[in-house]
């Protein structure tokens, strides 16, 4: 670690994040075999299209409306990318003022990595980018990790938590760590019919005082206990959902902060209908929900909120 790093205290919540608006929005094939989440709309290309934009600019709405600072950059028609709603799988922006880029599975996928938009962050909105981190050349060797979707980062403590899956190799978790001072925590998680999770951020969400956790999707025992002595040892009380919650993606959620440092649970309506009452009041007792409806998104794309939102941790520009 560099002495500019070593005096970086990075934050869990972020206040401001990164939307890709979406220009072509549809159901991906290339990636259909390894998201089980996903299901083949009936709607055509362009009603997918449709509905993606109109639950886009609502969740926009809705993430500003309490104070969260939200960047908003279009998709370009060409090439054509219909995942580019869920910008965290190819960028993590972090408080060192790095930014880091990652190897996708999906071929059409790959070209969602877009430098212009972190030229535009540091020169149209004063983020402060010191340096980029390119990890895509694991694409080569046909190794993946899929950013903030396949790790879920306490940032705090320095601790990515990754479950295994083709999206997810140790060998680019062990770069990512090695390159950006993180401790791994690697696990396999299955859904109920036993298909491994595509991404770790559908089973579980580390907030600064709550880490919500799919605990029966962690199968081996001894790994479920690593999971969650690590997050009861950095002083996270364990919400635990079960799979018909993960199945609705209450574990895509995600807790950012406002402007006022107030803390934010964002999540789907779907995911919040999932939950009890008593699941409902320990989230609002840490932080002002935000539920919206992305029915359409979280169909035909398997993704839901969280994937959605790329946290900005950059530094100002002095």
């Amino acid at each position: 670690m560099t002495d500019i790093e070593a005096q970086i205290k990075e934050q869990q919540l972020a206040s401001a994040v990164l939307m890709i608006r979406p220009t072509r929005f549809q159901n991906n094939p290339l990636t259909a075999e390894s998201n089980s989440f996903m299901v083949e709309p009936d709607a055509s290309p362009a009603a997918q299209q449709a509905l993606a934009r109109k639950e886009f600019e609502a969740l926009v709405a809705a993430l500003r409306d309490v104070g969260v600072d939200v960047y908003v950059y279009d998709d370009t028609p060409e090439p054509h990318t219909p995942d580019s709603v869920f910008p965290n799988n190819w960028v993590s922006l972090h408080a060192d003022g790095r930014v880091v880029l990652y190897p996708m599975e999906a071929e059409n996928r790959r070209t969602e990595r877009r430098l212009d938009i972190i030229e535009s962050l540091d020169r149209d909105h004063g983020f402060f980018v010191r340096d980029v981190v390119d990890l895509s050349h694991h694409e080569q060797e046909g190794h993946f990790l899929e950013g903030t979707g396949s790790m879920v980062l306490d940032r705090v403590n320095r601790i990515a938590y990754a479950c295994l899956s083709s999206r997810t190799h140790l060998d680019v978790l062990g770069d990512f760590a090695q390159r950006m001072d993180y401790e791994v925590i690697a696990f396999d998680a299955v859904d109920r019919d036993g298909v491994p999770i595509y991404h770790t951020n559908v089973l579980m969400s580390v907030g600064e005082s709550i880490a919500v956790v799919c605990e029966e999707a962690l199968v081996d025992e001894d790994q479920r206990q690593a999971v969650l002595d690590s997050l009861r040892g950095t002083g996270h009380r364990i919400l635990s959902i079960s799979y018909a919650q993960l199945e609705a993606f209450a574990g895509n959620m995600m807790e950012l902060c406002n402007a006022a440092g107030e803390a934010v649970v964002a999540m789907s309506q779907q995911a919040y209908n999932s939950l009890n009452q008593k699941q409902k009041d320990i989230l609002q007792a840490n932080g002002h929900i935000v539920a919206s409806p992305i029915d359409n998104i979280e169909l035909s794309a398997g993704g839901s909120v969280r994937c959605m939102l790329a946290e900005i941790h950059l530094p100002r520009s002095q």
